[in-house]
């Protein structure tokens, strides 16, 4: 097991010594000889003293250097810079080139910033490690931003007090009971802590303390069902609900993590239950505090980790919630997030995540930043400020369920520290001014004169929680078309603006992170409704352009814009069950005819399964002959040789006079028609949309007679064009060079009717059509579907694999599509986004 330094074990060693014999008379070897006793123990105060005396004997710069490096790693800056610029200043040979990284930032973080700046130009001219200098660049620009930054306004932050805060150091603290009580952790002492066996404190701790008149009352130590003995317990947080407690369970081996692990207690009657270690999100790495969050719709695990592939030391990860303490695999944020440095303890509120990095241009050591979730991504991550932020370490940012009031660890000015002045933490309190949010709606006609101010506007605004709709205000505009709302903080809005025959329109917006008060400005833009026509069962809509050459069976290519209609009326009504029918004309025998209008019927139906149709929604029936079109008033105003209410039999067509004439009635009556069978009574229809698919497109027809006997081909038994679906991300953009084209055998899955607490299988058969590799970072589904890939294999274009599930139908209560989210590795052209494929799989349950 790799081992590593940390932040939170830094802090333990800051309580730890080991009481040396005294020593006469000793010399430079026997301080030396000490000192490096010591570090193999990981005891590394004592050993900083016993470097520093064998220093004083001997100016050995080279122990001047592994002084600094110490006395950097044990966060007490003044003393790092010191020695390090003793070591700089005689080197004449660049021997301690790259040392200059440590001594510029240890410099930032004495608010020295110039001199900071100066010395990092200067590693960034004669350095080596390119990981530094980009890192050293992050640095010179938080120094010049904290040259200039002003205190955020509206902020107070204040110690926690002696009764919470100890000498060690104090972490995450997390609220609960609307801000009453505050979780936290740490070894709850000011005394030294000795190695010796005899000590009684010997571990840090989840602690609790409640709020009281006079402040934080004096903390309580959780019982043994949180704090195991034998393991520090720590990065506490619980969920805002109240309902879960997560927290990270910690071996050490001196200063070193042998083991971290993040575990989750659920809330009873009785008080905090039995830990469970999470399931997907530990292994053989680190893995510290998790914190709940939302993306794409699903609850996450937010947490911290230093496993391999990710972009530097610790970076930010999230895990999907399959079930109870069960998690998908870990997805790393990114590079927007996370940076060669460190990034820790997070904390996701509303879509915003809160974190702290020493990898982003910081003020000092680790600061704040926010980072917003769109639903598809990160914004660029904003440091919090000054106030948020000093010259040194701010971490742990949480807020209550208000919004108001908060709290961060610090080792800024006014922390008590057991050693150096800045080498521990203490909790500080967050005070937020209230602001005030207001909105202000103003509603138009959006039609074809333009854009116009529309009055008689119903306009509700919503509180949205979790997606779902809450507390409801509605304003009615009678003569004018603005509307006037008082808002809160930190609260998701959808405004919905409905008014008489005008499709309503809906704004979302929300008032999370809002650190000055403002004034909303929204509009809402209404289109007039089309006018709707509704088709009930066994009325027959003929798809005026569904057309067949003479004998022909084949789907012509201006067939597909009817065909589509009717795609999309499957698709809107899940439920409805169609008859498609096929006629021909007179011509040629009766059973040749009924064969040929079969054929067309099932050419039809073989478009629409093919675009994902359930054959069973579709009966495809031949008609032949039988049943001659009746001429209708449009078909009468477009051909005015046939008059209204005629039926186009045999016997009138070759009555017609002129070929062209009679060819034309005969291609009215080779046709194709739906009908609703099953399901819905009705169904509604846009009257443009319906007069789109009666309108024939008159094209001249082949007159040559089939061949008796002859085999009529489908046009779709023919390989189709490579075309990108509509479940994919990479839909609708026209340059596809050097992406991959993800086409399947077939994106949904049929698995039929499923007895409840059945499992089935199925698969999912790919082939990469594109120019490029292609690679499957992660298939995202929800918890009643498992699957399995090769995740990180590299499929060349034109390789094929197969994405396997199986599904789990214990929790399910009624027939279900479920979505598999496929997160490929390669990004979407012009974006930073990874291209995102879909496929479904539904199910008929039977119980």
């Amino acid at each position: 097991m790799k081992q590593f330094i940390l932040t939170f074990s830094l802090a333990i060693v800051a309580t730890l010594t080991l009481t040396a014999q005294p020593i006469n008379k000793a010399t430079y070897s026997t301080y030396l000889r000490l000192a490096e006793e010591q570090m193999e123990l990981n005891q590394f105060y004592n050993a900083l003293d016993n470097y520093i005396l064998a220093y004083e004997e001997r100016k050995d710069y080279d122990l001047a250097i592994k002084i600094a490096d110490l006395s950097y790693k044990l966060r007490d800056s003044k003393k790092a810079a010191s020695y390090y610029k003793r070591a700089l200043k005689k080197d004449k040979k660049g021997e301690y080139t790259e040392y200059m990284f440590p001594l510029g930032r240890s410099q930032k973080m004495l608010g020295e910033y110039d001199e900071a700046i100066e010395t990092l130009q200067k590693y960034i001219e004669l350095g080596a490690d390119e990981t530094l200098k980009e890192l050293a660049k992050a640095e010179i620009q938080g120094a010049e931003y904290a040259k200039v930054a002003e205190e955020a306004e509206n902020l107070t932050i204040t110690n926690a007090g002696r009764k919470l805060n100890t000498k060690t150091s104090e972490y995450s603290p997390t609220l609960a009971d609307e801000g009453k009580t505050m979780y936290f952790s740490g070894f709850g002492t000011d005394e030294l802590i000795v190695l010796d066996g005899k000590s009684e404190i010997t571990e840090a701790k989840v602690m609790s303390s409640t709020r009281g008149e006079r402040g934080w009352e004096e903390p309580t130590p959780l019982g043994d069902v949180i704090n195991r003995p034998g393991y520090h317990t720590g990065n506490v947080f619980v969920t805002p609900n109240g309902d879960r407690m997560f927290v990270t369970r910690m071996l050490l081996n001196g200063a070193l993590i042998e083991e971290s692990k993040i575990h989750v207690s659920e809330k009873t009657s009785d008080g905090w239950g039995p830990v469970k270690e999470l399931v997907g999100v530990n292994g053989d790495y680190v893995a510290k505090h998790g914190v709940t969050g939302e993306l794409f719709g699903s609850e996450v695990l937010l947490f911290v980790s230093d496993m391999e592939g990710g972009e530097g030391g610790d970076d930010l990860y999230y895990a999907t919630r399959k079930s109870g303490n069960v998690y998908g695999d870990p997805v790393n944020l990114g590079p927007k997030i996370n940076t060669p440095g460190d990034e820790v303890t997070p904390y996701y509120r509303d879509g915003t995540l809160y974190f702290s990095s020493n990898g982003h241009p910081t003020m000092g050591g680790f600061d704040i930043f926010s980072s917003t979730w769109d639903g598809a991504r990160w914004s660029a991550p904003a440091n919090m400020g000054k106030g948020y932020n000093t010259q040194l370490d701010e971490k742990y940012f949480t807020l209550d369920a208000e919004g108001y009031q908060g709290a961060l660890t610090s080792n800024r000015e006014g922390t008590r520290s057991l050693k150096s002045r800045t080498c521990c933490d203490d909790v500080w309190y967050v005070n937020l001014k209230k602001i005030l949010a207001d909105l202000i709606v103003t509603s138009f006609e959006n039609g074809e004169d333009g854009r116009q101010p529309l009055t008689g506007v119903s306009l509700q605004l919503i509180e949205m929680t979790d997606n779902k709709e809450g507390v409801t205000q509605t304003r009615t505009g009678g003569d004018t078309n603005e509307f006037k709302f008082d808002l809160e903080l930190d609260k998701a809005y959808r405004i919905i603006a409905k008014a008489d025959n005008f499709e309503a329109d809906t704004v979302d917006f929300n008032t999370v992170g809002m650190i000055d008060s403002r004034t909303f400005e929204e509009t809402v833009n209404l289109k007039p409704l089309p006018v709707v026509i509704t088709i009930k069962t066994e009325e027959p809509i003929e798809l005026g352009n569904i057309l067949y050459d003479f004998g022909k069976a084949d789907i012509r290519d201006d067939a597909e814009g009817d065909l589509t209609f009717l795609l999309n009326l499957l698709n809107e009504y899940p439920k409805m069950v169609i008859e498609l029918s096929s006629h021909t004309d007179a011509r040629g025998g009766d059973a040749a005819n009924q064969s040929l209008s079969q054929r067309r019927a099932e050419s039809a139906r073989r478009w629409l399964t093919n675009k994902g149709i359930a054959r069973r929604r579709i009966q495809a029936k031949g008609y032949g002959e039988s049943q001659p079109r009746t001429v209708t008033d449009k078909v009468a105003a477009a051909y005015t040789f046939l008059p209204e209410g005629t039926v186009l039999t045999e016997e009138f067509i070759n009555s017609i006079n002129g070929e062209e004439a009679q060819e034309l009635a005969h291609e009215l009556n080779r046709r194709t028609e739906f009908k609703i069978i099953d399901g819905p009574t009705s169904i509604i229809i846009e009257e443009e949309k319906l007069i789109q698919i009666g309108n024939k497109k008159i094209e001249e027809s082949k007159q040559e007679a089939p061949d008796k006997g002859a085999n009529v081909t489908d046009d779709f038994q023919n390989d189709p064009p490579k075309k990108v679906s509509m479940k994919s991300s990479l839909y609708g953009r026209k340059d596809l060079t050097g992406v991959p084209i993800m086409e399947f055998k077939t994106r949904m899955i049929e698995l039929g009717k499923v007895k409840k607490g059945e499992k089935r299988t199925g698969t999912f058969y790919f082939t990469n059509n594109g120019d490029t590799e292609l690679i499957i970072d992660l298939v995202d589904a929800c918890s009643c579907t498992t699957t399995e890939y090769a995740q990180g294999k590299t499929y060349a274009p034109g390789e094929s694999g197969q994405i396997d599930f199986v599904f789990d139908s214990s929790e399910k209560d009624a027939d279900e599509e479920i979505s598999l989210n496929i997160l490929l590795r390669q990004e979407t052209p012009g974006d930073e986004m990874p291209i995102v494929e879909e496929v479904n799989y539904n199910y008929e349950l039977v119980k």
